[in-house]
């Protein structure tokens, strides 16, 4: 921006600058020298420039470069140069591992120029024969800190590197302090030059972080060759050479591990000395507890919205369900109604055809086929739905005598054809199950029919002997045979095909043999039972198989309750049984005992004999 003009003048454009132009240059002289250094490098300007900086820079320290001899170096034994401090030698105690090769060569020069043997004996001192002279020392020490890798040998086993750890009550009077010269002293072991700082008290937890993941994930240097107790060199023969390096890599391995452990013990001990970590994890702990008790308390809210939602879910639902119950109560009534009207309304039809046949006399003046047309009547109010009776009533009542005879006769005759018609097919459906039952026991067991008294005694022994009973079939089949009249024995195969077609019959053939059984049962005891009337039944002997009030499990259960709690040698045993079960009597309880008994017995009869007959065969 330009300056404005002092008082009393004035600024004006004379002429507007023009665009600015690139000239070429060519470098002579020494500048050309140092593009041919940088081209030939691959450097820039500035680069070379510090590198000159450096250049003149160690030029000055090796002009302020001072020696400090070594008071004992006179008294230095050559043959345990191992033992002695290089840089010390050298007059380079202070700089030690921070010295540069020109201040190393710089030292060692003043050093030759200051104890030399030829100036020494010059000067009249006596000089040691060989090379038992001090001044081996000094060669031996510049040879060993000229060359990179025996230098980095000995510096890793430098006798004035501290080793030692700070203790824990070093560390609670002044942690910062103590630790930060710990890790300066030890990071002069790390391959990587960029070593991140302790830091301070107000460091942040990633700056701290950094720090102790980096020297958790130490990479050091330090090597123990320097150490080893053989040379290799000095070996007679190429076995002996091996067994030295085998010798020297494990002892350089155990070191190695110590100086980690070393290592590890140290970052260890810092951080769990640093206050800055308890802090954090102080705050980081906290932090969590706040983040728990946020997580519980949102928790906590979505678990009620939840449950307000379901409450409202489960509200709706049941009003629905309720809505639904109604309207289905609702159907159920209007049903219901309909159905009493249509019941009504067929009773009535019913009546009034009742009323229009019974005025006509039955349209007949035969007694006997007076009584056939009332059934014939009877039998049309049955079958004949409600339009049909209507339809039928409407003829009756606007025809005459014959004509209403007539469409009754026909309504007979239609009503008729179909009962004929069902019957048929109930018949042909029976034939069916009969030749599938003869089948059947064909393939069980020959052509063995199956008369009504096997029926039931096969339904019987089912009953007795349920699923689980060894020898189940067989035991079955030997009741049957032991209690059948026919005189046909059947096997365990019969019984179980017969078992099996009884379980497809239809439920009307069902019902009907249970029909037959149930008529056969009262035609038995039909006898009984007049007999019971007229003579007195003792307490024991009673009319077997007859029980008008039948037993329940519950009674049964009280029943073998009390048979346990009271033995046979209780006196009065039958009257204290009959107490503890509601609604019998001694007399019922002794029955019960006395059937429970003979099933007992005849199933252990009929098993023992199917055991009988195994053990023949």
């Amino acid at each position: 921006m330009l300056c404005e003009a002092p008082e009393g003048l004035a600024s004006a454009v004379l002429k507007p600058l023009g665009a600015s132009v690139l000239c070429p240059v060519e470098p002579v002289g020494r500048w050309f020298e140092a593009l041919v250094k940088r081209r030939a490098r691959n450097v820039s300007a500035s680069f070379h420039e510090l590198e000159d900086e450096k250049e003149s820079s160690s030029e000055s320290e090796d002009e302020e470069l001072q020696i400090e001899e070594y008071p004992l170096l006179k008294t230095l034994e050559p043959k345990d140069w191992k033992n002695q401090d290089h840089y010390a030698v050298l007059g380079l105690r202070q700089l030690r591992y921070k010295a540069t090769q020109r201040q190393i060569k710089s030292a060692h020069k003043t050093m030759v120029l200051k104890h030399h043997p030829d100036k020494r004996k010059a000067a009249g001192e006596q000089i040691g024969e060989g090379d038992n002279d001090y001044f081996t020392c000094i060669t031996k020490a510049n040879e060993i800190l000229s060359d990179p890798l025996k230098r980095r040998a000995f510096d890793s086993v430098d006798p004035t590197f501290e080793n030692s750890i700070p203790s824990k009550n070093e560390a609670k009077e002044n942690f910062i302090e103590v630790f930060l010269a710990a890790f300066e002293r030890n990071a002069r072991w790390s391959k990587n030059k960029h070593v991140p700082k302790l830091g301070d008290l107000n460091s942040s937890i990633e700056e701290i972080d950094a720090f102790y993941s980096f020297w958790y994930n130490f990479d050091s240097w330090r090597e123990f060759s320097y150490l080893d107790e053989e040379e290799k060199e000095k070996a007679e023969c190429r076995d002996e050479r091996k067994w030295i390096e085998k010798q020297n890599r494990a002892a350089r391995a155990q070191r190695k591990k110590e100086e980690m452990n070393r290592i590890r013990t140290l970052v260890d001990t810092a951080y769990n000395c640093d206050p800055r970590i308890k802090k954090f994890k102080e705050e980081e702990k906290a932090r969590k507890e706040a983040e728990k008790k946020a997580k519980a308390e949102a928790k906590r809210k979505e678990q009620e919205e939840k449950e307000k939602l379901k409450q409202a879910e489960l509200e709706v639902a049941q009003l629905a369900k309720e809505k639904e119950d109604e309207e289905a109560r609702q159907q159920a009534l209007q049903s219901k109604k309909e159905k009493e009207i249509q019941k009504k309304a067929i009773k009535k039809e019913r009546q009034k055809l009742r009323t229009v046949c019974k005025n006509w006399n039955y349209f007949t003046d035969n007694q006997t086929e007076n009584v056939k047309m009332m059934e014939d009547v009877e039998k049309l109010c049955d079958r004949l739905e409600l339009v049909s009776l209507q339809t039928l009533n409407e003829v009756l009542a606007s025809s005459t005598r014959d004509e209403g005879q007539a469409e009754v006769q026909k309504q007979i005759q239609e009503v008729n054809a179909q009962l004929a018609k069902e019957k048929e097919e109930a018949e042909a459906r029976m034939r069916q199950a009969t030749k599938s039952s003869d089948h059947a026991a064909g393939y069980g067991g020959g052509s063995k029919a199956w008369i009504e008294e096997d029926l039931q005694l096969l339904i019987k022994g089912v009953n007795i002997f349920p699923a689980g009973t060894n020898a189940r079939w067989e035991v079955i089949a030997n009741f049957i045979n032991s209690h059948s009249t026919s005189g046909i024995k059947r096997t365990a195969k019969d019984v179980i095909h017969k078992a099996k077609n009884l379980q497809k019959l239809d439920p009307q053939q069902k019902d009907e043999i249970n029909k037959k059984a149930f008529e056969k049962f009262n035609k038995e005891h039909s006898t009984a039972a007049a007999t019971a009337d007229k003579v007195i039944p003792s307490e024991r002997f009673e009319v077997p198989g007859y029980e008008i009030n039948p037993w329940t499990a519950e009674e049964q259960k009280l029943l073998e309750q009390a048979l346990k709690t009271y033995p046979v040698n209780t006196p009065e045993r039958w009257e204290k049984i009959a107490v503890t079960i509601p609604g019998r009597t001694k007399k019922d309880c002794m029955k019960r005992y006395k059937e429970l008994v003979e099933m007992v017995k005849a199933k252990k009869a009929a098993q023992d004999q199917v055991n009988t007959t195994r053990l023949k065969k």
